[in-house]
C-alpha cells in the first residue's frame, strides 16, 4: 500500500472546527451566555456553508458525488465487499445526518427567543408566535444532535478497536496508508468561491440586509 493524500486540508479544517464550534455552542448555552451562542451559531452556518459549497467544488474525496450513495452500496458494504476511500456508505450516512441536524438547529436559531431576552438575529422576520414555535423545535433537536454525536464517536472507536482502521489520523495529517488514487482537485480558486459564499451567507443571516427599525435593531443588538 502506498502513503496517498485523502483529505484536502479544507476538509480537516472545516471538520476540527465543527468540533469545537458544536461544543461551544452547548457550552454557552448551558452558561446562560446567550450573545456569545448566537456568534457561535452563525460561525457555524458559515462552515456549514462553506462544507456545502466545498462539497460540490472541493477534493475528490470531499465531494458529496465521490462518498454520496444508493442502497446498494450500502448493502455491499454491509456484506464486506464494498471496497474504496473516504467515507465509507454507512459513514456518509452519518456525515449527512450530522450536516442536516447541525443545519436544522442553526436555521432554527436564526428565528428563535430565549424568553423575551435573546432573539435570533432574523426574529424580527416571523414574530413572537411563530418564534416560539421555531425555538421548540431547536431545543428538541439537541438531543438528537448528542445522540449523531455519540454514535459518530462510537463508530470511530469501533473501527479503530475492531477493524484497526484508525479514522482519525488521516483527518489530521491528510494522508493514509492505503491502495487507490490520492484526491485531485479544491484548488485555492475553488477554496475563495467557497470562502466567498459562506462569508455572504452569514451576513445576510446575521440580519444585516433587514430593514432598520427599532424592532430589528433590538433583534441585532448582539
Amino acid at each position: 500500500m502506498a502513503r496517498i493524500k485523502i483529505w484536502d486540508l479544507p476538509t480537516r479544517l472545516f471538520h476540527w472546527a465543527l468540533v469545537l464550534l458544536v461544543a461551544c455552542a452547548f457550552i454557552t448555552e448551558s452558561l446562560d451566555q446567550m450573545e456569545w451562542h448566537g456568534r457561535v451559531g452563525l460561525t457555524i452556518l458559515g462552515l456549514l456553508v462553506f462544507r456545502i459549497v466545498w462539497g460540490f467544488v472541493g477534493s475528490t474525496y470531499a465531494r458529496f458525488c465521490t462518498f454520496v450513495k444508493g442502497p446498494q452500496s450500502i448493502k455491499s458494504y454491509l456484506k464486506g465487499e464494498w471496497q474504496g476511500l473516504g467515507h465509507n456508505p454507512l459513514g456518509a450516512l452519518s456525515v449527512l445526518a450530522i450536516l442536516a441536524t447541525v443545519g436544522i438547529q442553526v436555521a432554527t436559531g436564526l428565528f428563535a427567543n430565549e424568553d423575551g431576552s435573546f432573539f435570533g438575529p432574523l426574529y424580527s422576520l416571523v414574530g413572537e408566535g411563530l418564534s416560539g414555535d421555531i425555538t421548540d423545535i431547536h431545543e428538541a433537536m439537541e438531543p438528537v444532535l448528542i445522540a449523531l454525536v455519540i454514535a459518530h464517536v462510537a463508530a470511530i472507536l469501533f473501527y479503530a478497536h475492531v477493524k484497526k482502521d484508525n479514522l482519525v489520523k488521516p483527518m489530521i495529517t491528510g494522508w493514509k496508508e492505503a491502495d487507490g488514487k490520492a484526491a485531485e482537485g479544491g484548488g485555492p480558486v475553488a477554496f475563495f468561491i467557497a470562502v466567498a459564499i459562506a462569508v455572504a451567507a452569514v451576513y445576510a443571516a446575521s440580519g444585516a440586509l433587514l430593514p432598520s427599525s427599532p424592532a430589528t435593531a433590538a433583534t441585532q443588538a448582539w
